[in-house]
This record gives structure tokens, sequence and C-alpha cells, in this order.
């Protein structure tokens, strides 16, 4: 069972540091067979995932599916939520069991934005609107189905929290569900480039998520709102739960994707810059788990470009990356981050540093002396060149405050400790 540490910085789990190496799978229950999800979880756990993070309603942006894997009964082509088909929650259960078989962690969303009223995606959903007298029974059938997990509760999904009524549902959802499953950790997942969340949510939350998102119009976001979040709402954990996709197409219907090099800053910088939880990664064609030769919604929502298939997107490169990071946290115990800004004696573009027990640990994407405040003799520094792995040791043995270029050419993470 997962729990939040003392400090409030980072997560445990039976006593011990944990991570958060999330996969984003929201599809899965109603699009993925059960081979496929046998498939699925090998290769994330060889990756070093540990977490899953899934819709428990149909995400209403997934690629189409042959499977016929219905959560309620359809009236007219509309959801009829008083009528809940056991058969789905009993799979989706069997799904839940093979992941912790595998030792994953469970992230389950409990309402997505387009079930509940006057947030952005509800005025695009043709299901049909989650009436308000039918929260209670559906939260029921959720802990009923779920909690035997210990999953972390994701009570709300991409949400905007745009008028009192939205904000009503997800708080007498967050109430009943809190009070059935007291020992579950719970959060939110709100919208991209969007930090509010309703004083009678944040306050009783154990972590908090944000998605730096798929505008490529602010290459900021990653770092800039995981400074925010952790102004706004001190003494919790913090997730970038969804930085941009690997292979996602840019918002807005623009043209270009996000690439390996996009997704793997994105990550150093959340986790460098206050949100140092976690993280989770996200593959264009896996969270709607995409078959080839089928159509893609583009024209809905925030207009993403059509994925490749799933059997592609699952060996994007990018993933390897997300786990090596993780490995590297875990290999130098770097849970305690807490970014330090003024560690630079100037703002570099780019740069971000946070500080730890064993030191400081800095992403720099270029390579060029950088000033600090602080005497660096006989200070060691492990450097990570994150295109090839390449690490390069050097001890400063120099009265300087100054660390001097390094021998790779792209990206790199430093870590620097007293020797």
């Amino acid at each position: 069972m997962l729990s939040v540490s003392v400090s409030g910085n980072y997560l445990e789990k039976n006593g011990k540091p944990f991570f958060y190496l999330a996969d984003t799978c929201w599809s899965a229950f109603t699009n993925i067979s059960d081979t496929e999800w046998v498939y699925y979880l090998e290769k994330r756990r060889a990756q070093g995932f540990n977490v899953v993070q899934i819709n428990i309603l149909p995400q209403w942006d997934a690629s189409p599916t042959l499977l016929e894997h219905d959560p309620f009964e359809r009236i007219d082509g509309v959801w009829d939520y008083s009528r809940m088909k056991e058969e789905y929650f009993e799979h989706a259960a069997s799904m839940c069991a093979m992941a912790k078989a595998y030792g994953f962690e469970l992230a389950l969303v409990v309402l997505w934005c387009n079930y509940v009223p006057d947030t952005w995606a509800s005025r695009f959903y043709k299901m049909g609107i989650m009436p308000k007298d039918a929260i209670a029974a559906y939260i029921d059938k959720v802990n009923e189905t779920f909690s035997c997990f210990d999953p972390v509760y994701v009570i709300s999904g991409d949400t905007d929290f745009n008028t009192p009524l939205c904000e009503s549902y997800y708080i007498e959802a967050f109430d009943r569900l809190k009070e059935l499953a007291p020992d579950c950790l719970f959060t939110t997942h709100i919208k991209g480039r969007y930090t509010y969340i309703p004083e009678r949510l944040a306050d009783r939350l154990d972590l908090l998520f944000y998605q730096s998102g798929h505008n490529h119009n602010d290459l900021a976001m990653p770092y800039k709102l995981a400074l925010e979040m952790r102004e706004k709402y001190p003494g919790k954990p913090i997730i970038n739960s969804e930085p941009c996709y690997e292979e996602m197409g840019f918002s807005g219907g623009r043209s270009g994707r996000w690439h390996r090099a996009d997704i793997v800053r994105a990550a150093w910088e959340s986790v460098l810059s206050g949100a140092s939880a976690g993280i989770a990664y996200g593959a264009a064609g896996i969270y709607s788990w995409h078959i080839a030769g089928t159509m893609f919604g583009s024209s809905i929502g925030e207009g993403f470009a059509a994925p490749k298939p799933w059997q592609d997107a699952l060996n994007f490169e990018g993933a390897w990356d997300y786990g090596f990071l993780a490995y590297w946290i875990g290999l130098y115990q770097l849970y305690d981050l807490v970014p330090d800004p003024g560690f630079l004696a100037r703002e570099y573009e780019g740069v971000r540093v946070a500080k730890c027990a064993r030191g400081h640990v800095l992403y720099v994407p270029y390579n060029v002396p950088l000033k600090t405040t602080l005497a660096l003799k006989g200070v060691r520094a492990t450097i990570l060149d994150l295109e090839r792995r390449y690490v390069s040791v050097m001890e400063i043995p120099d009265e300087t405050d100054t660390l001097p270029i390094h021998p790779f050419h792209r990206d790199v993470v430093v870590l620097l400790e007293k020797a």
C-alpha cells in the first residue's frame, strides 16, 4: 500500500521510498484484450514502470475497438447510468488483479470531465452526462470493485472546475468514496496548463497531480506548473501526471509532434522543479489503444493528429528514458529533491536545479560554464549524458564558483556532491 512520507515530498510503499513511474493507459478497460494486456504489462515492467494510470469509464477519445466492454446499458445510443453492467466491472477487476500480480500499483480515474456538466469536454460527449442522482450508486460500485487493490483514486480527469455545479459533482464523489475507502490515497487530474483545485478538495487530497500537456505554445509548463503547485498547495507530493506524450500531435491541430527529446526534457524539468514524487509517461497510440486501419477522432477535443498503432507505440524509446530516470533517482536515493533556483548566480534559460541531502542535481540542456553562488572546490560532479547514458565523473580541484563545460554534446543531468 502506498502512503505519503513524513516530509510530504514523496511517496512510500511498505515504509520505503517509492518513485511513482506511471504509464498512461487510459482506455485499458475498454480497448485491450486479455492477451494484449499480459504483453503490455510484461513490456512496461521490464522498462521499470510501477504504476498504470487507467480511466475507470470509457475514455471519450479512445480509438475504435472491436471489443464490447460497456459499463452501462445503452438507450438510443446514450448511456443509461442507472443500469450498470456487472460484467464490465468484473472484467476491469480481473485486469487490475493481473496488473497487481505483475507488481504494478493502480491510479484509477473516477470521473473524467466529459461525464460531468460544465466542463470543457462535456459539450463534445454524445453519450450523455451522468445525472447527479446516479453518482452514489456508481461510487459504491467503484469501491466494491477496486478498493481491494489499494489504488490511488484520481477523483477527476482532465477537469477545469468551471462552475459550482461541476465542483459539486466531484466533491460528492470524493466525499462518498473517501468514506468508503479511507485508506486509499486520493488526488485529482486537472486540465493542462491549470493549477486550480477547489479548496474543499485540495485540503483533503493526499497528493497532487498536474499536467503540463500537449500545447506547444508554452514550453515552460513542466517547471512553471510544478513551482506554482508547490507554492499554492505546500506539504503534499506533486507529480506531473500528463507531460507531453511521445509522438503525440501538438494540440489545437497544429502541425508537429512531440518527440523523444521533448518528453525527456519535460520529465527532468518537472522532477527538479517541485514535482519530485514521480512522473507519468504517455505514448500516442497507447493511451487510446489505437488499431491500424481504424479512424481517430482528430476533429474532437484538442485536435490531436492520428497516432501510430499500439504495437508501434509500445516500442517508442522514450519509455526506456523514463525508466532510466526512475532508476537513477533510486540509485542515488534522490527522493528529497527541492527546487533551488538560487544555486545559480544568474538565470540560465532552461537549466533547472534542485537540492537534496546528497548535494545538488541540475538539468542542463546545453553546454556552457555555469556560475553558481557556492564554492565548488572539492565537489564531485557525476554527469549523465541523457542521449547515450554515458557517465563522466570529475572532481573540481580549484577554488571556483563556476561549473565548467562537460564532455558531452546535448542535455545532461549533473549530480554535485562533496567528494
